[in-house]
């Protein structure tokens, strides 16, 4: 990619949560696009580079009313003659609510608007989003969303569906998985796995921890050895500790971690968990990134079927799907892949092949700005059409 390479503007209100890796390395893998990133404010997470990055709170009260009128108002002068300047050619708002407040960027520039859901924007009940003054708004514009928008991304067929039931245009509406760096990714031969079963996740409701939990008291009474590693943060782990401490043996709380310690984790456990349950505001997984680097890495995993999980892991060849909160059967999956060495490696082997095969990072980015380019072409055709 070149300085001269035309921009893609890549919005996301807030920019960018510890668990949003996969943003910025999709937008650093691409070729042919010049990412610049674009929101209403910074958080404690991503480093993003800060000559490709523009917010409207820039700090202190003054910066909290621009970040309050951007979000009702949308771009104000200085940010319509920053991005005036850079030229772009399209606008991806990452997150249906956050790709809302991206319409009036989009349409000022006159560019297309592509959206790509990921997970709770496209599974959250609309009772849940009613909860709360934003989820509302966000109900009350997701008309013109439809509208508006040039094209939407789904992460999985599972979102893709969601966006049909919801109404979004059909003919707008098209799969696109997310890829991971199979190159920093990968099993590393030096390193020996132990008994570690992993989880890697935000401690949230919908994350199931608690039958992981549950699972490994069970696996620990067949192997005492066996560890429990959870890395992430969230308002469940003081609960989740306190589960752990009253029945398992062995097991460790890390906290959030950056990316190079959880691919050290990845490298030397044997099994990746992913219990995640769906919940009662609807929300469940869109695709887990967790899966696709644990995979690419040679680590098998467990997991509940739900959400687009099926569409990562293929069951009894690269993992096992347990049904939804069916710790018994979690725990059973396991134990198997802890005590048959020949089936680990052949789970492992064959989960390195899926990644390679189906989400790569840069074959993946690759197709994507194929997208953009499709779109900027029909959006100009249209124009033309229009004058």
């Amino acid at each position: 990619m070149t300085t001269s390479a035309p921009v893609a503007l890549i919005y996301r209100s807030q920019l960018l949560p510890p668990s949003e890796t996969f943003i910025k390395s999709q937008a650093a893998s691409m070729k042919t696009f010049r990412p610049f990133f674009v929101g209403r404010s910074r958080v404690p997470g991503i480093e993003l580079p800060g000559d490709s990055l523009w917010v409207a709170n820039k700090g202190g009260r003054m910066g909290r009313l621009q970040e309050l009128r951007f979000r009702i108002l949308g771009p104000g002068a200085e940010c319509r003659n920053r991005m005036r300047a850079l030229e772009p050619k399209i606008v991806h708002g990452h997150f249906g609510p956050d790709a809302c407040e991206a319409i009036p960027l989009a349409s000022g520039l006159h560019i297309p608007l592509i959206v790509t859901f990921h997970g709770y924007d496209a599974n959250r009940t609309e009772q849940a989003f009613r909860e709360n003054r934003w989820g509302r708004r966000y109900l009350r514009r997701r008309e013109t969303l439809k509208r508006e928008a040039s094209g939407f991304i789904a992460v999985s067929n599972f979102i893709a569906k969601k966006l049909v039931d919801q109404g979004f245009p059909r003919e707008k509406i098209q799969v696109h998985y997310i890829g991971v760096d199979t190159s920093q990714f990968q099993p590393d031969p030096t390193v020996a796995h132990d008994k570690t079963v992993l989880f890697v996740g935000r401690l949230v409701e919908n994350k199931g921890c608690e039958y992981l939990i549950r699972a490994m008291e069970q696996v620990q009474m067949e192997m005492p050895s066996t560890e429990l590693v959870v890395i992430g943060d969230g308002l469940l782990r003081g609960a989740l500790e306190r589960q752990a401490a009253a029945s398992l043996r062995r097991f460790r709380f890390l906290g959030s971690q950056p990316s190079e310690n959880v691919r050290n984790w990845m490298s030397r456990s044997a099994v990746l968990c992913v219990p995640s349950i769906v919940i009662a505001t609807g929300d469940a997984e869109g695709l887990p990134i967790v899966v696709i680097e644990a995979q690419a890495s040679g680590l098998p995993v467990v997991s509940f079927s739900t959400g687009g999980i099926p569409e990562t892991v293929t069951h009894d060849e690269t993992g096992y799907l347990a049904p939804q909160k069916d710790w018994r059967a979690l725990s059973e999956y396991i134990s198997k892949l802890l005590g048959d060495p020949d089936l680990w490696a052949s789970f492992s082997r064959a989960g390195r092949e899926l990644v390679k095969s189906g989400f790569d990072l840069k074959v993946q980015t690759g197709k994507l700005e194929r997208i953009y380019e499709e779109t900027i072409l029909k959006n100009q055709l249209m124009e033309r059409g229009r004058a």
